[in-house]
């Protein structure tokens, strides 16, 4: 049960609905927040006895605060929020709430696997700052995790958030598609404002905005890989891994697919692949492999219309979601949380160890990463 202090909090945070006017919130005229633009999910930095370390943590968003990002994403996949404490998470989000810019917005990932908890979590995760909670879908016991199930988590989360809520669909990390029906249902919600999708699959963003158009729901794309197909389809965003090391190249792609500047942008973007790919998970790329034997890539004439997306890769006419991933499938999602990481420690930023079990790269595998940053002109 629900404690009774948490259960106030809740009380109160319904109280206020969706009039809160913080950072980009509408006031009380029935629209939800804004959240498009860029967000770089931020790491969570350790020492080397793996503690915390909340200097660094600092250090880093002073840096980061700098560059024209729309808010930062907090506790999400790569800040490893699965291995820290439940009082490390709210503590991290409070540091971060006092550390960054007051323009900007703190999406705070709450998720948990109970609903119950999810709840508790997303109420203490506005207590101490958080302007909206992104919550990615409950995954331990994926085969009973119907649409039915998840519609029934989320509206019962976003009823009692006293924030708002951010669906969180990243298959390669819980093995689940939050899947299309439900998707449409919850964008109904007066709490629940958007979807971070960070699937690969541009073809199902483009459905999520086509049968969400009459809903105020906005589509981020998950990753720098697919942004600008992803801008293409109407998404209005992303929360790109990439950008805790070149932020301002992927803010300078956003800008250029908001301006319409399709050819300097598709550029941009080949030059982001590589890079962007070697901070993704290994379990994504067998799950993209996968993908390619069911659904061979082949071009579509939806693209045809956008300059810059002709021709995305290699010479060949192809879809942009295929593009993003099937240059560098041979070495370059295998790194990790380790590889961002890493490659943080190159731009200046801190990055330092993750938490066991997650160990650091080999010798060999951080040469290849160096090898996508430099092939491309970043290092």
């Amino acid at each position: 049960m629900l404690g009774r202090a948490v259960w106030s909090s809740v009380r109160q945070g319904l109280g206020r609905g969706l009039s809160r006017n913080v950072g980009g919130w509408a006031s009380g005229e029935g629209r939800k927040v804004d959240i498009a633009g860029i967000y770089p999910p931020v790491t969570t930095p350790f020492t080397a006895t793996a503690e915390v370390d909340y200097g660094k943590l600092e250090e880093n968003l002073h840096k980061l605060g700098t560059l024209p990002f729309r808010g930062f994403v907090i506790q999400g996949s790569n800040g490893e929020f699965p291995f820290l404490t439940s009082s490390e998470r709210l503590e991290v989000v409070s540091r971060v709430r006092q550390a960054m810019p007051k323009d900007k917005l703190l999406l705070a990932g709450s998720g948990c696997e109970s609903t119950q908890a999810t709840v508790e979590m997303t109420v203490s995760m506005a207590q101490v700052g958080a302007d909206a909670a992104i919550v990615v879908t409950p995954c331990y016991y994926r085969g009973r995790m119907s649409s039915a199930a998840l519609i029934h988590h989320y509206t019962k989360v976003a009823d009692l958030s006293p924030i708002p809520v951010v669906l969180y669909s990243v298959p390669a990390n819980t093995g689940l598609d939050l899947p299309m029906d439900a998707v449409v249902t919850l964008s109904q919600h007066p709490n629940i404002v958007g979807i971070k999708d960070s699937g690969g699959d541009v073809t199902r963003l483009g459905l999520i905005v086509h049968k969400t158009r009459k809903q105020d729901f906005q589509v981020l794309a998950g990753s720098a890989g697919f942004l600008l197909a992803g801008y293409a389809v109407g998404a209005v965003g992303g929360v790109c891994a990439l950008a805790n090391v070149l932020g301002a190249q992927v803010c300078q792609l956003e800008r250029l697919c908001l301006t319409g500047q399709w050819e300097d942008a598709q550029k941009l973007q080949h030059r982001l692949i590589e890079p962007n790919t070697a901070s993704q998970r290994e379990r994504e790329r067998q799950r993209h492999r996968q993908r390619e034997k069911q659904a061979p890539c082949t071009g579509s004439p939806m693209w045809d219309s956008i300059p810059g997306l002709q021709d995305c890769a290699l010479g060949q006419r192809q879809a942009p979601n295929r593009c993003a991933t099937q240059r560098s499938q041979f070495v370059t999602r295998r790194f990790g949380i380790p590889g961002l990481k890493k490659t943080m420690d190159w731009f200046g930023y801190y990055g330092g160890p993750c938490r066991a079990p997650l160990q650091e790269l080999s010798p060999i595998d951080e040469e290849a990463l160096r090898m996508d940053f430099t092939s491309n002109g970043w290092l």
